[in-house]
């Protein structure tokens, strides 16, 4: 009896080893909202050309702020960049909503924001935002902030609240379950095959699961000085000569981008997303 034991214990071993191994489950798909930002439209009265860079500037400073949300994927300034020129669709500084449309089924995107940017003469500044359906072209949510140009970075700040607050955009649809078989879970969304999550920048840079709700958590004062540094926070004149930085950048004139993030660093030394982009084509040119 003990040794028929034996060879019974031996055998469902044996069977074991063979059998395949146990495929580990997929991941869930990252089924929150993606959205992008195009460059904003700028009008300023007398100084049209002098402020025109602050259509990427304010653009790239508020993908930024929007990408503390966990509730939603943003696509980051490189990625967009990258396929408007593949496309061909870069020619000019600011995209128009049909091709933002097309950009968007291209990224996978299913949201993007359109802006502009007012400055008077007095130095009073107005940023107004709207979210766009990439699907039906419609107006989804609007919002508008307004102070001094010195502020310019809270404004972006209180603009990127107001918008994550306010977007409450739907989860991407679930896969659909093929017919006669079971559903795939790691399949992606037929609108998403064409853009894989690493096109996408996120804060953390993970593709947790989305909130139970779409407001993102509430922000503290400090919000962007983490980004723009310290306490303190960059002035006009330093957004201005970022902003003419990421122009040059557009335009392919790497020198002239560098010149330009240089003098940002300048006049605040703590500007971090200029550190970072200066570092960057530092790192390029070497």
């Amino acid at each position: 009896m003990r040794t028929s034991a034996v060879r019974a214990t031996l055998a469902a071993a044996l069977l074991l080893a063979a059998a395949p191994p146990l495929l580990a489950q997929a991941p869930a798909p990252d089924r929150r909202p993606t959205l992008f930002v195009v460059d904003f439209r700028v009008s300023a009265i007398g100084r049209q050309a002098d402020f025109a860079p602050l259509s990427q500037g304010i653009a790239d400073l508020l993908v930024s702020e929007l990408s503390t949300n966990p509730a939603v994927r943003v696509v980051d300034r490189e990625n967009l960049r990258r396929i408007l020129d593949e496309q061909d669709l870069g020619t000019s500084n600011r995209i128009d909503d049909a091709t933002a449309v097309r950009v968007g089924k291209i990224l996978g995107a299913h949201h993007f924001i359109k802006g502009s940017v007012f400055i008077d003469p007095k130095g009073k500044l107005r940023l107004d935002a709207h979210t766009v359906s990439t699907e039906t072209s419609a107006i989804e949510h609007v919002e508008s902030v307004t102070g001094k140009d010195d502020d310019v970075m809270d404004l972006i700040a209180q603009l990127s609240e107001k918008l994550n607050k306010g977007l409450n955009l739907p989860d991407l649809p679930a896969p659909a379950a093929r017919t006669g078989s079971a559903a795939e879970p790691s399949a992606a969304p037929a609108a998403t095959k064409a853009a894989p999550t690493s096109n996408v920048a996120v804060n953390d840079g993970k593709a947790a699961a989305p909130a139970p709700t779409r407001a993102a958590p509430a922000k503290s004062s400090g919000s962007t000085a983490s980004r723009s540094g310290g306490a303190q926070k960059a002035n006009f004149q330093a957004v201005m000569l970022y902003s003419r930085a990421l122009a040059e950048e557009d335009k392919g004139n790497r020198s002239a981008a560098v010149e330009l993030y240089r003098k940002s660093l300048d006049v605040f030394p703590d500007y971090d997303n200029a550190k970072a982009r200066l570092a960057k084509l530092e790192k390029s040119g070497s």
